[in-house]
């Protein structure tokens, strides 16, 4: 088969997986947007950052960091903070993103919540080159964050209605995918693991500091146990 064949089957494989990211990021992305534009920034900012960032957390807080002092440390420990979860991620697609070539360069740079869901735990169908449908999954996020955001910025002065819960879509959208993760399990080891530990996490930390405390736990608790996961077949790809 043609390289271009190749990456058509992938592309009609990877395009399935991303619609319901595309509901969230449509609306979120235009609620940025919009934000933006009532901030005073022109449309082209959003649309920039939005193509350079991509960190949907990042980008929302980076419109008050835009309109105070300039303060490179902050903005650095304020990234770190927000975005600290990626270096888990990171770690766990340390093999799946091995092998395939200058896409690892643009699947590291478009590594969001969303895609890593759906690269980690997706069942590419055979025939299906793994790189091209990470690929694409990753290129079709973004650009659904970028239409959503360019939108928003474009048409934010003439659009008038109340964003507030909106964020509830991205909420909805992880219960769906977790939901989805369970029924294809054999087993819920790992899934009750993550619900626990973060539980914990919660009580122990409260609302605001327990991601990055609940993500060490949960990765070192389940590094201790994948010997036997992989045993009883449900770390398997």
């Amino acid at each position: 088969m043609s390289e271009r064949g190749r990456r058509g089957k992938a592309f009609k494989a990877a395009f399935p997986h991303t619609i319901p990211i595309f509901a969230g990021f449509w609306f979120l992305g235009m609620t940025y947007g919009i934000y933006m534009n009532v901030s005073g920034f022109p449309f082209w900012y959003p649309m920039l950052m939005s193509l350079t960032i991509f960190a949907g957390s990042v980008e929302f807080v980076a419109v008050n960091l835009l309109l105070g002092a300039f303060n490179p440390f902050q903005v650095l420990a304020m990234t770190l903070m927000i975005n600290a979860r990626h270096l888990f991620y990171g770690l766990s697609m340390l093999d799946k993103y091995r092998g395939n070539g200058w896409k690892d360069f643009y699947l590291i740079f478009g590594m969001c919540d969303e895609s890593f869901s759906i690269n980690y735990t997706a069942r590419i169908p055979e025939g299906i080159d793994r790189g091209w449908f990470m690929f694409f999954v990753t290129l079709l996020n973004h650009f659904y964050w970028f239409f959503g955001a360019a939108l928003g910025g474009i048409f934010g002065s003439l659009i008038r209605f109340d964003t507030e819960g909106l964020d509830f879509v991205m909420t909805a959208m992880f219960v769906a995918i977790f939901m989805e993760q369970w029924m294809k399990e054999k087993e819920h080891v790992s899934s009750l693991v993550g619900v626990g530990v973060t539980l914990l996490c919660l009580v122990a930390f409260g609302a605001d500091r327990f991601l990055i405390p609940a993500m060490a736990v949960i990765l070192g608790v389940l590094t201790f146990l994948r010997k036997p996961l992989e045993r009883r077949g449900e770390c398997g790809d």
